[in-house]
C-alpha cells in the first residue's frame, strides 16, 4: 500500500489578502458571523468617509431651504428620522456620528497597539528588572476604570465642555491609556515563548545583532493576534466614547455629532412617547459595536486550531463536508496526517524565521 504524500499548498494574490483568506476558511456559522460582521464595518466605515455627500443637512444645521425643522418633529419624507428637541435632523446627526466614531478609535485603538507592542517586545525580550518594572505598572493601569479615566481626562483637556478635536483627544487617550497594558500583555506572553524557538537559538549562533532578532523573528512571530484585540477593543473604544457623551462630557453638538450626546438629549423624550431621538443613535451604537464583536469572535476562532472548522473534499468526488479540526473523525476514509499538516499556523512563520 503506498502512501500519499501530503502536499502543503499556499493561496497568492488576492486570496491570500487577510480579510479574503480568513473568509475562504471559515464556514457554516463562523462564515456568517465574520461577513455579518464585516458588512457592519464596512457601512460604518462607509458613512464615516462619505458623511458630507451622504447626510442630507449638516451635523449642527438647524434650517434648510423650507426654514427652521422645528423641535421634536415626528419622522416625515423632509426628516425620515425626525428631528431632536433642539431641532436636528436626527438622520444627519447619525451619519455624522459615524465619523466622530471613527476618528476616536483610529487615534486611540492605533495608538495603544503602537506603544503597548514596543513594550511588550522589549520587556519579553530583554526581560530583567525592566520587564518587572513594566508589569508592574501595567498592573496598577488595571486599577482605573476606563470610564473614570476618560471623565478625568476630558476635565483636564477641556474643562468638559469639548470641542471636535479636544473630545476626540480626550476619550482617544484615555482610551490609549487604557489599552496598552492589554496590547503589552499579549505581545509580551508572546515573545517570552517565541524567544527560545530553535529558529531564534540559531540566528543567535550565527550572530545575528539583538535588534535584527527582536525584529525579523520575534516581533513578526508574537503579533498574530493583536487584530483580534484590536476589533474587541474598538468596539469598547467607542462604547467609552458613548458613555462620555452621554454623561455630559462629551463634544458639543455644534463642534460635531456624537451618539452618546445624542442619547442624553433624549432621554426626556421617552416618556413623552418620543421615540425616534433615542432609537435611531441607540440603534447605531448596537450595530457598530455588533459588527466588531461579531468580527473579533469571528477572527479569533479561526486563528485557533481547536475551533476553526474545515471544509474537507472526499477524494473521487464533489461532496464537501464540514468538520471541526478538533473532532475525531471516524472511518476509513479520515487521514490523521490532514490534521496535522497546517494546522499550526504558527509553523509557516517558524520556517520562515529560521530561514531568513
Amino acid at each position: 500500500m503506498t502512501a500519499t504524500p501530503v502536499v502543503a499548498t499556499s493561496e497568492r494574490g488576492w486570496k491570500a489578502l487577510p480579510i479574503i483568506r480568513e473568509v475562504r476558511q471559515s464556514v457554516g456559522l463562523q462564515r456568517t458571523m465574520l461577513v455579518t460582521g464585516l458588512v457592519l464595518i464596512v457601512f460604518f466605515v462607509v458613512l464615516a468617509f462619505f458623511a458630507p455627500w451622504i447626510a442630507p443637512y449638516s451635523y449642527n444645521a438647524l434650517s434648510g431651504p423650507d426654514g427652521d425643522f422645528g423641535s421634536r418633529q415626528a419622522p416625515s419624507l423632509a426628516h425620515p428620522f425626525g428631528t431632536t428637541i433642539a431641532g436636528y435632523d436626527v438622520l444627519s446627526r447619525v451619519i455624522w456620528g459615524a465619523r466622530t466614531a471613527l476618528l476616536t478609535i483610529v487615534i486611540a485603538v492605533l495608538s495603544s497597539i503602537f506603544v503597548g507592542t514596543a513594550l511588550g517586545l522589549i520587556s519579553g525580550y530583554l526581560g530583567g528588572w525592566l520587564d518587572r518594572v513594566l508589569v508592574m505598572i501595567a498592573d496598577a493601569i488595571y486599577a482605573f476604570p476606563s470610564l473614570l479615566l476618560a471623565i478625568v481626562m476630558s476635565i483636564m483637556i477641556s474643562g468638559g465642555q469639548s470641542s471636535l478635536w479636544g473630545g476626540i483627544w480626550s476619550a482617544a487617550l484615555s482610551i490609549t491609556v487604557v489599552f496598552i497594558p492589554q496590547y503589552f500583555r499579549v505581545v509580551r506572553s508572546e515573545v517570552l515563548r517565541v524567544k527560545n524557538e530553535a529558529f531564534v537559538e540559531s540566528a543567535r549562533v550565527i550572530g545575528a545583532s539583538h535588534r535584527r532578532i527582536m525584529v525579523q523573528h520575534v516581533f513578526r512571530n508574537s503579533t498574530r493576534s493583536l487584530p483580534l484585540v484590536f476589533t474587541l477593543n474598538a468596539s469598547e473604544a467607542i462604547l467609552t466614547l458613548a458613555g462620555l457623551g452621554f454623561l455630559g462630557f462629551g463634544i458639543e453638538p455644534n463642534s460635531a455629532a456624537e451618539w452618546g450626546y445624542d442619547l442624553n438629549k433624549a432621554v426626556a423624550d421617552v416618556t413623552n412617547g418620543i421615540w425616534w431621538t433615542s432609537l435611531w443613535p441607540g440603534l447605531a451604537i448596537v450595530l457598530v459595536v455588533m459588527g466588531l464583536t461579531l468580527t473579533g469572535e469571528s477572527l479569533n476562532d479561526l486563528s485557533d486550531p481547536r475551533l476553526r472548522v474545515r471544509r474537507r473534499v472526499k477524494a473521487g468526488s464533489g461532496a464537501v463536508a464540514s468538520t471541526s479540526v478538533g473532532a475525531a473523525v471516524a472511518g476509513p476514509a479520515a487521514d490523521p496526517l490532514e490534521d496535522i499538516a497546517g494546522s499550526s499556523p504558527f509553523d509557516e512563520d517558524q520556517s520562515k524565521g529560521a530561514g531568513s
